[in-house]
Formats: structure tokens, sequence, C-alpha cells
């Protein structure tokens, strides 16, 4: 039976969570309500970040863990786009008009949601409410989903500075915030620590994400191309939808691009571009959206910080492209990383 009582799970709770990204459907629209009942039935509702559908990264994973949880649980599901230029009230309507509507859980993918999530679950106490890479609103019916980005990006810089030839690396940041410098962070701390020769450069494509940061793959695919006019022979992009830029340039110049996110070598839409990708770092949102929906169905709603990290398996390397899957020595080096960033003996810088 869905949806029974709420037990608080407060605190930094360690349970599986995780990643992947699917963006579908969905309108900007809010749809009416025959009720008013606080909390419901219907199944599991996601709310885009920027970038909306088909960025092939953040939020597809998103999409991915609604999916599966549609065909395990068998209910209604909604997957809502985001509008230009939308303010924290167009958000705040959104979720409540979700919750309103009787879809539980109902989650903000992307920390521009914060404020939003905060408002929608104060007036909503008895839906549970997700927000994905924010772990700043505690509430009882809130489940912080959050991952320790650094961690893969760190196994990524081992892997440019493994795959290099020229010693110089790119990292391409969609847009200069504290959760993208995790993942700069990371990165050149494991390309200085495994190939101290290395250089590695740095840009990031706007200041604000409604400057097109995280939705702008000519802007990605322009910063790229700057980074391999320098040498750069393996480019990083954490930048959501603009990586697909980067990712185009990369092949376009015959040099490595690393995807992020999601596993990007396997996504339709870069198919002709894969045989560039290196792997993908990482980190497991649609395993994330799945377990909170799961914990809801189960009566026992997680809330309250769930991260998933590189013990628990659910940030890492893909190893889909076969050149660095069967890359021996790179695999040994990379395994030899993880055991040590698990155990505590390299501690990964978040900044």
């Amino acid at each position: 039976m869905r949806r029974v009582s709420r037990i608080a799970v407060a605190g930094a709770a360690t349970a599986s969570l995780a990643l992947a990204l699917s963006a579908c459907g969905g309108t900007s629209t809010e749809a009416s309500s025959s009720s008013d009942a606080k909390g419901g039935d219907k199944g599991l509702a996601i709310a885009y970040d920027v970038g909306g559908k088909g960025d092939q990264s953040f939020n597809d994973a998103a999409f991915a863990g609604l999916e599966q949880a549609k065909k395990e649980f068998g209910y209604q599901t909604q997957d809502i786009e985001p509008t230009e230029g939308e303010t924290d009230a167009d958000k705040e309507q959104r979720l409540v008009s979700l919750a309103k509507q009787g879809y539980n859980p109902v989650i903000g993918v992307g920390y521009a949601y914060a404020t939003a999530v905060k408002e929608a679950a104060e007036q909503y106490p008895d839906t549970t409410f997700g927000i994905v890479d924010d772990s700043t609103v505690q509430l009882k019916n809130v489940a912080d989903l959050v991952f320790s980005e650094e961690q893969a990006s760190y196994l990524a810089g081992v892997a440019a500075a493994k795959s290099t030839k020229t010693n110089v690396v790119g990292f391409v940041g969609g847009v200069d915030i504290p959760l993208i410098h995790k993942f700069q962070a990371g990165f050149e701390q494991g390309v200085k620590d495994t190939n101290p020769k290395a250089k590695v450069l740095t840009q990031y494509l706007t200041q604000t994400a409604e400057e097109g940061g995280f939705s702008s793959p000519d802007k990605g695919k322009s910063a790229a191309e700057g980074q391999i006019e320098k040498k750069a022979d393996v480019v990083y992009a954490a930048a959501g939808l603009s990586g697909q830029g980067v990712i185009e340039a990369a092949a376009a110049n015959k040099v490595w691009a690393i995807g992020v996110d999601s596993d990007q070598y396997k996504q339709e839409a870069l198919a002709k571009y894969k045989d560039s990708i290196l792997t993908s770092a990482m980190k497991d949102v649609a395993k994330a959206v799945y377990n909170l929906a799961k914990s809801v169905e189960d009566g026992k709603p997680e809330t309250g910080i769930v991260r998933g990290d590189l013990k628990s398996g659910e940030v890492g390397l893909a190893v889909s492209n076969p050149t660095f899957k069967d890359d021996t020595k790179l695999q040994e080096a990379l395994e030899t990383a993880k055991e040590k960033i698990i155990s505590g003996e390299i501690k990964v810088k978040t900044s």
C-alpha cells in the first residue's frame, strides 16, 4: 500500500542514493487539481533544472530514475521542464502544484530549487520532497540528495594524466559556483598527483546559470577549442548540456573528452562522437531519484542528507569505451587511487 506513515530519518543518512539522468516530457504549465488535500498517492514527480530534457547528462539521469520507479511501482509520474528566466516563485508554484495534485515524492532537480523546495515542503508537510545537489534545506520531509563529485573527478584527473601525450589537459566548468568548483578541485588534484608535469587549463563558461553556462553547447565548444589550441589533448567538462559542445570539439580535433554525470559514451544523441569519449565521471542521480521514490513507496521516506560517494558506488568512472576499459595500466592506477580515497589515505579537495 502506498504512502503510509512518515518516518523521519533526520541527519546525515548514508543510504543508497545515486545518479543518472534523462529528461523527458513535461510541460511548464501547472495542471489543475480537483482536490486540495495535502499529500497523496499518485507517485513520483520531478521538475528539471536548466537545460531540461535531452541534456544527455544531469537532467536525463533524473528522468531515468523516474522511469525505473514508474515501471516498478506502476503509478503515475510527471516531469516538468523549466522556463526561461523563471524566478524562485515560479519554481515554488510548480512544486506546490505537483504536491497539491497528489504526487509524492516531488523532486527538484538541481541546487536552484533550494528556496522553492523549502517553501513547498513547509506548505505540504505530509509530502516528501527531494532536492538534488543541495544540502541546505533542513526539514523533516525533505531529502537532500548530494554526491561526492570531487571523488569521481579525482579519478577523471588520473585518467586524463595517464592519457595525455602533450602534458596539457583542460577543464570546462558550466557556471562559476561552489558545486562546479568541486569537480575542478578533484580533477586538478588527480592530474597533479598522477603527473606533476601536466598543466591543467581551466575555463568557466558563465558566472550565473541564467547566462546559459549549463545550456549552451556553442559556449562549451568554443571553450574546448581554445584549450585544444593550447595543446590540451584531454578535456573534461562539468557543464550540463554545454558539455555536448566540448565533446563535439574533442571529436573534431581527435583528442579525448571526459563526460560527466551520465555515461555519455552510451547517450544516443552523442553516438557519432562516442569514440572520442574516454570515460565519464558519473554520479548516480537516477539511483538517488529511484531510491527516494522507493522509500516513500515502502512507507519509510528518506529525509536529511543522503550522500552518494565512491564507497557506496554512487560516483565513479564509466567503463563503456573499450579503449579505456582494456587499458590495464590505467585501470590499475585508477583502482589504486579509488582504494586510497575510500580508505582516507587520499583526501580529495572540494575547492
